[in-house]
């Protein structure tokens, strides 16, 4: 535990609230258990491409009018905490409402999916304070150890998420409270985490004036004349285009191959088992080679993923094999996570910081709908066709990489 030693106070906070958001990204995966479970109230795909643009849309379109709110508080920290008491009820009611409405499967979707967007929203005004007060605590170049450190030993414990998600979906727990058991499991793991990052010591920023949600949306033009901003951000809007595959490896998996439940747990170990050792060598990556690599890296693994999957339909493969799509989503997200946060925080001036993190993820959000797209083709023409556009972006996504800022 050398590198556990080697933080301070707010170093270690910010890492034991990584460990306690893995392990509830493990319990609630929402492309893997939570499609799972949504497929299983007989939802359509369309309806299960939305959940993840849910989450990560969501999570993304409010940050542009947060950063309006945040930038002249001189903390925000506070705002952090409010929208994490937010986020901690809402998944108290997914918990309540899998457990006594899925007899009911239209009244139990659609509350649900409520229940998520009003989540997901949630996060999106935590997520800009978490990235402000993670710039100002954790200097930018211990940031590759810091972010390294957090996925690393958080991968770890989400493995266990996965063997337990396994074991509760092929024990004897009937359907709904197998799903309410793990969601359950999934919101204590989060409430740890968000209330452990909540005590961390944020220093003052200077005293910034106020400029409200009209100068933000004015200071777009602006802010999209800087040519490095410009060339992430169509990095970015590619690779939201490709997602549109990630919540359909679970289903197709479920309705066209034909694996049973439990198999489910498998794909949430490998997502999470991957994540560790693939978190070491992203880590040296972006000491050595910087952020724009580790892009440009992972957009290759990611698109391997619908590749991948394809043909272990088309060759019947069988499960384990199928195995390698959820470590190729892995192995590219644990890339992405790394290289996305490093890029945008150095390219980012420190007094536009917030609006360059709020206009990058509001019009990043948009595109993550794709998936509901994605859920259109596929119950019209199929899956294959979803990954096949996938694969494409994420060439297109690689090539537009060598546009990126060399030493950010």
């Amino acid at each position: 535990m050398r590198r556990w030693r080697s933080w301070d106070r707010n170093g270690q906070l910010g890492i034991l609230n990584g460990w306690g958001v893995f392990v509830g990204d493990g319990f609630l995966n929402v492309t893997v258990v939570v499609a799972g479970f949504a497929s299983k109230l007989g939802a359509p795909n369309w309806v299960i491409g939305l959940l993840p643009a849910i989450a990560g849309g969501g999570w993304m379109l409010p940050q542009l009018l947060v950063a309006a709110r945040v930038r002249s508080l001189p903390y925000k920290l506070p705002v952090y905490r409010s929208a994490a008491l937010v986020r901690t009820l809402t998944y108290l009611a997914m918990v309540l409402i899998a457990a006594f409405l899925a007899n009911q499967p239209a009244l139990c979707l659609t509350l649900f999916i409520l229940a998520m967007l009003l989540n997901s929203l949630a996060s999106g005004v935590a997520g800009l304070p978490f990235l402000e007060v993670i710039s100002k605590t954790v200097s930018p170049e211990r940031r590759p150890r810091f972010f390294g450190t957090r996925n690393l030993y958080g991968g770890l414990l989400a493995f266990g998420a996965g063997l337990i998600v396994r074991w509760i979906l092929g024990s004897d727990l009937e359907f709904p409270l197998n799903y309410a058991l793990i969601f359950a499991l999934g919101t204590a793991a989060f409430t740890f985490g968000y209330w452990i990052f909540g005590r961390v010591t944020e220093p003052p920023d200077p005293p910034q004036e106020a400029q409200g949600y009209r100068a933000e949306f004015r200071a777009i033009p602006e802010t999209l004349r800087d040519p490095h901003f410009r060339a992430f951000l169509s990095v970015r809007l590619l690779l939201a285009g490709a997602s549109m595959s990630d919540p359909f490896f679970a289903v197709y998996a479920l309705r066209v191959l034909d694996f049973p439940p439990a198999i489910l747990g498998a794909f949430v170990m490998a997502l999470t088992g991957a994540a560790p050792l693939s978190n070491i060598v992203w880590q040296r990556v972006a000491e050595r080679k910087g952020s724009r690599r580790i892009i440009r890296y992972a957009s290759v693994f990611y698109g391997l993923a619908p590749l991948y999957a394809a043909l272990v339909g088309v060759l019947g493969l069988g499960k384990w094999a199928y195995l390698g799509v959820f470590m190729l989503t892995s192995v590219a997200a644990q890339g992405f996570n790394l290289g996305h946060t490093n890029h945008l925080l150095n390219i980012a001036p420190p007094t536009a910081r917030s609006r360059y993190i709020g206009t990058l993820n509001t019009l990043v959000g948009a595109a993550l709908f794709t998936p509901v797209l994605g859920g259109l083709i596929a119950d019209r023409f199929g899956y294959y066709p979803v990954f096949a556009i996938s694969l494409i972006l994420c060439a297109a996504a690689w090539w537009k990489c060598g546009e990126l800022r060399r030493d950010a």
